[in-house]
């Protein structure tokens, strides 16, 4: 069987290079490795672990052979191999979704309701072992993928619930025989193409909503985490949910997202990743027209006014700056700071930054994880070199951990400028840049100064400056002395380049629906 290796792939010689010398880090390594296989073994024992994709509700190999290495970003191990699958696979899940529509669209809204909610019902009751399983592939803290788990939930209990919510409208008509209304139907087969750093969440984020509506979908998860999205398709089937509703292709990224693209049957892509594939996606769907969601790359700021409250400030930075160690598109990824509470600002983040304990996702108090893959690793390092070279300081941090692989010390950096690179480009790692400004003003130009608009922070006790800056600043959320903004009940989305739609809420359900307008005469 031919193997394709994972992409930053781990098992190389050069594996040592990045190991650490001293003897208590080798203990610690294998402890790490003792406990993956451990909860590998007790996941693949109770047959959590799929490793085949779902096309039309039956569990299938890619039909050449090939297989892709799913690796444990903390340990390098291999946990298992899944198909690694193309365009001939993608067409056949397709043919699935779309023919499953004909009868998933003709349920009643209630109906659909129950089998949604049966599928929330299953994930939270195995939410332990999703999250373990996220851990294992994904390299996250485990309290923090328990959590995720009950975060992507939430987004199916909620649609369960505005599933019976779609309403039409009646139009005063404008002659006395006419009469005219508006019908919301589902726009069909759905392309769901999700990013590996929150493997559950970012597809129940869209396919609870299409579902919702009465559409079929075909999911195209990371190749690094697509463990989790089988785990939870395994549970949708056992949900009620039939066979072609839910289908999971994996492998070739182009080849699957070419196939979806070609497809006249395929009416939505919706996708979650970098703006320099969302924009190749978005050039692609225009040959057949398709209606496109994208959640793209952010810049986010996170504003410290002198007049904030320094413990509020403190704690949500630290919340979004570190969590899944800076591998989320609404990290901040500039900490503007005025210049009045600056250094009191940096020294008290340099001491909580240096007190985070770093290791395997499974370890007691264990807050940041891995990274990714070596790659994520090389471009943090190089954006750090970057700013080093042009003039910042590391305060804490900045470089490979002790641990080796792809552990990363938290960071933090002063005297940080706007033309650096670290301020132009999203860092998806455990590094906080602090730029000095000095007016209300010039802290929403620096903020503005970028193509991305997804998330921004601001931290005052002003509630007037609270409302003008949140005006002025061009992001499509922002949170005000708050560093955890996403909830199921909101949208989530962005202006300018970081995408199109909103995802959450009662507003993430119009992504999937079509708008008949219908016009009946005689009718005196």
């Amino acid at each position: 069987m031919a193997l394709r290796h994972c992409a930053g792939n781990f098992l190389s010689p050069r594996r040592s290079a990045y190991m650490t010398p001293h003897s208590s880090m080798s203990i610690f390594a294998r402890q790490m490795n003792m406990e993956a296989q451990s909860v590998a073994a007790h996941l693949n024992s109770s047959g959590f672990i799929r490793s085949q994709g779902l096309i039309g509700g039956k569990w299938t190999d890619a039909y050449d052979g090939k297989t892709i290495k799913v690796c444990n970003p903390a340990t390098g191990e291999v946990i298992t191999n899944v198909p690694c699958m193309g365009g001939k696979e993608t067409n056949d899940a397709i043919a699935s979704a779309y023919d499953a529509f004909v009868s998933w669209s003709k349920l009643t809204a209630a109906d659909r309701s129950k089998c949604l909610r049966k599928w929330y019902d299953l994930i939270m009751a195995h939410k332990e072992e999703l999250g373990q399983l996220m851990t294992l592939e994904q390299g996250k803290p485990l309290k923090e993928a328990i959590g995720e788990v009950s975060y992507g939930a939430s987004f199916i209990e909620y649609y369960a619930e505005e599933a019976k919510r779609v309403y039409g409208d009646i139009i005063p008509a404008t002659l006395p025989d006419r009469r005219l209304f508006v019908l919301k139907q589902p726009v069909g087969v759905v392309g769901a193409i999700t990013p590996w750093n929150f493997p559950l969440a970012m597809i129940t984020r869209k396919v609870a909503p299409a579902l919702a509506c009465g559409c079929t979908v075909v999911i195209k998860p990371s190749e690094l985490t697509p463990l989790t999205a089988l785990a939870a398709a395994d549970l949708s089937i056992q949900a009620g949910i039939p066979p072609g509703v839910v289908n999971v292709v994996m492998g070739n990224a182009v080849d699957i997202g070419d196939a979806l693209l070609a497809s006249q049957q395929v009416r939505k892509i919706t996708f979650t990743g970098s703006t320099a594939v969302g924009k190749k996606l978005m050039a692609g769907a225009a040959a057949t027209v398709k209606k496109v969601s994208l959640e793209l790359g952010g810049n986010a700021p996170c504003i410290i006014f002198d007049d904030a409250d320094l413990e509020v400030a403190l704690k949500g930075t630290l919340a979004t700056k570190f969590r899944n160690s800076g591998q989320t598109c609404v990290c901040a990824n500039r900490v503007l700071v005025q210049e009045g509470i600056y250094e009191k600002f940096a020294n008290a983040l340099s001491s909580a930054v240096q007190s985070m304990k770093v290791g395997d996702g499974f370890g007691e108090g264990v807050v940041q994880g891995p990274l990714i893959n070596d790659a994520a690793v090389q471009k943090v390092e190089s954006l750090v070199q970057d700013a080093i070279s042009k003039g910042a300081k590391v305060l804490v941090g900045g470089k490979r951990h002790g641990l080796g692989r792809t552990f990363y010390e938290p960071t933090v950096m002063a005297d940080v400028k706007g033309e650096m690179l670290i301020s132009r480009e999203e860092v998806f790692g455990p590094v906080a840049p602090l730029l000095k400004f000095k007016t209300e003003e010039e802290a929403i130009r620096l903020a503005n100064d970028t193509n991305a608009g997804l998330a921004a922070y601001i931290f005052t006790t002003n509630v007037q400056r609270s409302w003008r800056v949140t005006e002025a600043l061009e992001y499509g959320i922002v949170g005000v002395n708050e560093g955890l903004v996403s909830t199921e009940v909101a949208p989530f989305g962005g202006m300018k380049q970081s995408g199109l739609g909103r995802e959450g809420s009662k507003y993430g359900l119009d992504e999937f629906l079509e708008i008949k307008y219908v016009c009946l005469g005689n009718m005196n």
